[in-house]
């Protein structure tokens, strides 16, 4: 419908798999996986609930009367009891006994922890993915000298390939983080209206192993080694910090591959794709714009700031809960993972197509390196018997003058033809040239590159190879 606010998260940035994920439909139906989990365990424990009942139950999972549900909501203000009165209504001998013993934070709060582990597994897929995009493009520039950077003034050599495992590596610690939380979490489980477990106690007579055993079953059924000890009403909102944190490091690695691509297309260097019809702007026909880096940059900026949201409702939970969590979590929660799914279909589409242009790059490099082969160049005179103060000097003047005729003139840097005409040196041209040719100034960039794909990320990929052939989605 044209005429209501759409969010664009879900019209332009995520990923229908992602979407589905804080989708109505996905909420409700677990929410009915979980009455059925509770009812199940509780007749295996030894309550009076029959075969039957849950069998009913299991057969109106999915088929969610909505309708029932939302006119009853209007009715009582409260989503919960409103479905638990729907459900019941096509589960007339079940009805009794769906949510026994629970409240509502059993099928809410578990419902979200299941739903943000499922959404951070897809996060997962998607880095490995953007990681192994990268490595492919990092072995294949792996010798390739460009001009390193620091402050933004032209550095010491590096190589297009080494640069990238600059990236890949911010990315194997998100990763790192990632997983750790994943392995971690715990599951709210069946803990009653204050933590306290009170009505599973009446329940079962006060049987506390039961009760023990109650929630650990529940757990087990959704894939949960085990669940928080203690709670109060909620799960430690402090969880939820914890994961946006996450979510808020993936966003970090991404804007910043965004800025250097973004400024490596301004150089003319790197580029992100360019499609045949794109336009870059409205008015300036020639424009190739890196919309889609700055896309990532834009949308990795509100998961980052969105973190700050379950920070301070973390903080500002009182004893054993306030409602102040409820609103400010289901828009802070889902939104974070939604933009940050769109931030990672864009990086996999952006690192997957990246387009090189190695003759830019070397003229960059042919313009800078004579001012950094000077010192190479000198020790070479000196070995053969030049004096080392007087030749100084000699580099000192011509580079003052190369420099002074490259910026005030636009002219070509001439400093090593102004060497080789200097008989000062005692070098030939070839000796001269040899001297300054790129791949003596890049280190062990190609051995760095090979050493850390094939002893850090190789085994990661082939750990996670079942993630791999993530294909890149974007909309716009």
């Amino acid at each position: 419908m044209r005429t209501l606010y759409n969010t664009p998260l879900n019209s332009r940035y995520a990923s229908k798999e992602m979407s589905y994920l804080f989708s109505d439909e996905m909420k409700f139906v677990t929410w009915r996986k979980l009455w059925v989990a509770l009812a199940e365990s509780e007749k295996e424990l030894g309550l009076n609930i029959t075969e039957e009942q849950v069998k009913e139950l299991k057969e109106n999972i999915y088929n969610v009367n909505y309708e029932d549900a939302e006119l009853k909501e209007k009715e009582i203000r409260h989503d919960v009891m409103s479905h638990v009165y729907a459900y019941g209504l096509q589960c007339p001998k079940a009805k009794g006994i769906i949510h026994l013993g629970a409240t509502s934070c059993y099928v809410g709060d578990n419902t979200d922890l299941i739903i943000m582990r499922e959404a951070m597994i897809l996060v997962k897929k998607k880095v490995i993915n953007v990681i192994n995009a990268l490595s492919r493009f990092a072995l294949e520039y792996k010798s390739l000298p460009t001009l390193g950077f620091t402050h933004l003034q032209p550095a010491q050599l590096t190589t297009v390939g080494k640069r990238a495992t600059l990236w890949i590596q911010e990315l194997l610690l998100d990763l790192e983080n990632l997983d750790f939380v994943i392995n971690k979490m715990r599951f709210r489980g069946v803990k009653g209206t204050t933590g306290t477990q009170a009505s599973f106690m009446t329940l079962f007579n006060n049987d506390e192993e039961k009760v023990i055993k109650l929630d650990k079953m529940v757990a087990e059924k959704f894939g949960f080694v085990e669940s928080f000890p203690v709670t109060g009403q909620t799960y430690t909102r402090k969880l939820d910090s914890i994961i946006l944190n996450t979510l808020s490091e993936i966003a970090q690695s991404a804007y910043k591959f965004s800025n250097d691509l973004r400024l490596l297309q301004s150089m003319k260097e790197v580029e992100e794709p360019f499609e045949k019809n794109q336009i870059g702007s409205s008015a300036m026909a020639y424009k190739r714009n890196p919309m889609r880096s700055e896309r990532i940059g834009a949308l990795a900026r509100f998961v980052i700031v969105d973190s700050l949201n379950p920070a301070i409702t973390a903080s500002t939970q009182w004893f054993e809960r306030t409602l102040d969590d409820s609103a400010n979590k289901r828009i802070a929660i889902s939104e974070a993972f939604l933009a940050l799914d769109g931030v990672l279909n864009l990086y996999l589409n952006v690192a997957e197509n990246l387009v090189v242009y190695d003759k830019v790059i070397s003229s960059h490099v042919d313009r800078e390196l004579p001012f950094m082969a000077t010192e190479n160049i000198l020790m070479e005179a000196v070995k053969k018997g030049g004096d080392r103060q007087e030749l100084h000097e000699r580099i000192r003047v011509h580079s003052m003058e190369a420099a002074r005729k490259v910026k005030e003139f636009g002219e070509e840097n001439d400093l090593i033809h102004r060497i080789i005409a200097d008989d000062s040196f005692g070098l030939s041209k070839e000796e001269i040239l040899n001297v300054i040719d790129p791949a003596n100034f890049i280190g062990r960039a190609p051995g760095q590159v090979d050493y850390f794909i094939s002893n850090y990320v190789n085994p990661i990929l082939e750990e996670n190879k079942d993630l791999l052939g993530q294909k890149s989605e974007i909309n716009v």
